[in-house]
């Protein structure tokens, strides 16, 4: 299964001129990774770590390369990890499969984006806390855990939120108190140093400059400002008539009512979370029922484009996709990190091998449903409970995204292999380890 899955990245590699570049993540993270400041908008800067590491390459052709390697490595760690507890190797494969072969993942691999590596950083730090079946994880295991999901919070900042599950995990297993401390240490403090370095840039405190922004834009679709009834500061934020299919477009839209403020979206930011936390205190279930509606669509039979103008590809494309040249950040970053920068193009004959692929999509989304119901209801049986560590990671991975601004089935991905991972452990027979 590796070799075929390595042969389809293989093809991938030569199906596709260079890697997949999107305006205007993939340039912001290449900038930030030049130049070592943390960005003032959405991305933290874990990604362009990554980045600037590879910079000497030169060449984000390379940079995909590398994270087919990377995607490879996901499945060998969730194999060995499902070995270690007693998996039969057949399951263990099969959990794998997603990862392996769904073109979500492997087109996800080819693109300057940050998600395969918060994929990568969730699933070795899954491999550190569970490596020893039976027994409670070494202060090494911990002190690797915890910087690793420091890591991939700082890569995006949904990720944050696994240090408080991993915690409990910690408690729950009785683990002594000087490796519970280490692990929030360990987890803690590289976020804090963050900030810092954050509020020496932009004058807060914060891992990024966006979260009110985006929290605002997620109110937007049920907002009614005549029950929110906001002081006069915060009524310019109120809808203004502007009726946009997805929660995310209104961070953009030119007519929403946070882009009719002077100045910078972003420079609202404050001001748009306290709008959006008084949004949601005065209509809870609205916003539990957008949440719901939106994440819903993770398991649809068919994929949804949400927004509509996005295209929800089941397979891989063909075609070419020319940058936007227009921004003069797209010249700055080709003159500093890659002067072969391009858009990308598929390559005959095999963008036509890649187009006839077979994968099923409902092996990506109804599937995925079935797998978090098997994980987290198996996990409630005795002797598999671990598995609510791996289940847990899965639901904040889905929903937090959802939640903090809207669904795209990009975010999605990450969820999938910790989802597999939870259900293979919540369904394994017992060999001889405890939970």
């Amino acid at each position: 299964m590796l070799v075929l899955a390595a042969a389809l990245r293989v093809l991938v590699m030569l199906g596709y001129d260079t890697a997949q570049l999107y305006w205007y993540d993939s340039f912001t993270y290449l900038d930030t990774a030049v130049h070592m400041r943390p960005p003032g908008a959405f991305h933290p800067a874990g990604y362009s770590w990554f980045l600037w590491a590879l910079r000497p390459l030169g060449s984000v052709e390379l940079v995909a390369g590398v994270q087919h390697a990377m995607g490879l490595g996901v499945a060998v760690m969730l194999y060995a990890l499902l070995r270690r507890w007693s998996s039969p190797g057949w399951a263990a494969t099969a959990a794998t499969v997603p990862v392996l072969f769904d073109p979500s993942f492997v087109r996800l691999e080819h693109a300057v984006l940050s998600d395969l590596q918060v994929i990568f950083l969730v699933t070795a730090a899954l491999l550190a806390l569970l490596w020893r079946p039976g027994a409670r994880p070494s202060a090494r295991a911990v002190v690797a855990a915890g910087l690793l999901l420091a890591l991939a919070g700082l890569t995006r900042t949904a990720a944050v939120p696994l240090l408080g599950p991993a915690a409990i995990f910690l408690l729950a297993r009785r683990t002594p108190w000087r490796r519970v401390v280490a692990f929030a240490l360990a987890g803690g403090l590289p976020l804090l140093a963050y900030a810092g370095w954050y509020a020496q840039h932009h004058g807060r405190f914060a891992l990024s400059g966006s979260d009110g922004v985006a929290l605002w834009a997620r109110t937007m679709t049920f907002a009614d400002c005549s029950r929110i009834q906001p002081p006069p500061g915060l009524a310019p934020l109120c809808p203004n008539g502007t009726v946009l299919d997805a929660a995310s477009e209104y961070v953009w839209d030119p007519g929403s009512s946070l882009n009719r403020l002077p100045g910078d979206r972003f420079t609202h930011n404050d001001l748009a979370r306290s709008f959006a936390i008084a949004a949601i205190t005065a209509q809870p279930l609205d916003y539990l029922r957008e949440v719901a509606r939106d994440t819903s669509l993770a398991f649809t039979w068919q994929p949804v484009a949400h927004p509509r103008r996005v295209s929800a590809h089941t397979t891989f494309p063909r075609g070419s996709w020319p940058l936007p040249e227009q921004h003069a950040l797209i010249g700055k970053v080709r003159r500093e990190y890659d002067q072969d920068i391009r858009g990308m193009r598929s390559v005959e004959p095999f963008a036509s091998v890649l187009a006839a692929y077979p994968y099923p999509w409902p092996l990506h989304g109804p599937a995925f449903g079935v797998l978090l119901v098997a994980g987290g209801v198996g996990a409630l049986r005795r002797g598999r409970r671990v598995a609510l560590l791996p289940w847990s990671f899965a639901m904040f991975l889905l929903v937090a995204p959802v939640a903090a601004l809207d669904f795209d089935h990009r975010y999605v991905l990450p969820a999938i292999p910790v989802a597999c991972l939870a259900a293979a452990l919540a369904l394994r027979r017992e060999r001889g380890h405890g939970s």
